[in-house]
Parts: structure tokens; sequence; C-alpha cells
């Protein structure tokens, strides 16, 4: 897993009057906990472009005056109205703690279905993983190469290595769904094609001397 750096300021004031001054200077309140003790930072919002604005998940490495914190994005709030941030939450993590983190999930491979004018439908954009730091996975892959319409993948048949998934195991992570398209090329059973067109009524041919008339 990726690992992005940021770099903050000691807060010295605690609290939603110090909190607002420091939105109106364009710096975001942080905090990180999960240590000994709780570190109240300020950083700038551009910090967060490689953080928070992208379909990866990253570990984020933070030096506050020059002592580093390795942790993880935990919980941010946004301004209900203009989506600007407005409070960070990391969690301090160490080498020897699990933690439990969501994860991407991605496939591979084409699926028969597929081909066959079945859609694939994703029930899971992520799966909640426990595991140590270092086995944390920039994304979780199922190959769905064998997926027929009407087939899926559960959570319970996602093989990993190193870590835990904390999701039901009975959820539906892939299915391909038959699709209209699929349904009305579907020959009526006991016909085919030339069957069809056989039964088709033909339309007796016009009198020619009526039609000189």
């Amino acid at each position: 897993m990726k690992s992005v750096s940021i770099s903050g300021s000691p807060r010295v004031n605690v609290g939603k009057k110090d909190a607002k001054a420091i939105r109106v200077q364009k710096m975001v309140p942080c905090v990180i906990y999960g240590g000994k003790e709780q570190i109240f930072f300020t950083t700038t919002e551009d910090s967060f472009k490689n953080v928070v604005y992208t379909p990866e998940i990253c570990t984020v490495k933070i030096d506050i005056n020059g002592k580093e914190y390795n942790s993880i994005l935990q919980d941010i709030q946004f301004h209900p109205v203009t989506d600007k941030i407005l409070h960070v939450d990391f969690l301090e993590i160490f080498d020897n703690k699990p933690i439990v983190m969501m994860v991407p999930l991605k496939t591979k491979g084409t699926a028969p279905g597929i081909i066959k004018g079945g859609k694939l439908t994703m029930k899971v954009k992520k799966l909640k993983i426990k595991a140590l730091p270092k086995n944390l996975p920039d994304n979780i892959t199922i190959d769905i190469s064998k997926l027929d319409i009407g087939d899926c993948i559960r959570v319970g048949e996602i093989a990993v290595e190193n870590m835990t998934i904390l999701d039901s195991p009975n959820n539906i992570a892939a299915s391909v769904r038959v699709t209209r398209v699929v349904v009305e090329e579907q020959p009526v059973e006991g016909k085919t094609a030339t069957d069809a067109t056989a039964a088709a009524p033909v339309e007796p041919a016009k009198d020619a001397a009526k039609d000189k008339k």
C-alpha cells in the first residue's frame, strides 16, 4: 500500500472558536488518536489532495515539528453546502497492531455471461478487512472469468492471505444478471426461428383482374 506524507503544526488551543479561526486561514484542524495521547494539529487544505480526493487507499505519515506519526484516515467532516473539509481524524497505527480498513474490490477476467449479453453488477465496492499494517493491500481482486448469466461470487468465496474479511460471507460481491436484450432473444420453447417463420400466415395473392378495375 502506498504512503502519503503531510506536515502539520501543533494546535495550541482546542475548541470551536479556535477551529473556526483556523478555517478562516484556509487551514484544517486535525487530530491523531490511538496512541498514548491525542495529537491536535493543523495542516493546509492542499495536503489532502492525495489522501481524500482519490479512489486509492493509503497510509499517511504526518510530520509535526520533526516527529513523525504513521496513521490512516479514520474520519472526515465536510461542510454541508461548500464541501470544504472541516475536520479530519487520523488513527495512529503500529507495526504489531492489526487495524480495520475498507479496501477497494476490483475484478479481473471476462465473464462468459457478459459476452452473452448479461450485465456485471458489483454489489460490494469495498471490503472491510482486518490486518497488520504491513499486510494491507491496495485492493482485493476477484476473478470473474467463470461467471455465466445468473452466477455470482459471495464474500465467503474470496480468498485472501494475511488478513480477515469482516463482511458477512453470505453477501454477494459480484454477479452477472440477465438483461432485457437477453430475454427478448430467447427462442420460444419448442420452436425455432425457422418454425416461427413457417407458421406465420401468408397473405393471399390479390386477384389480378380486380386490380385492373
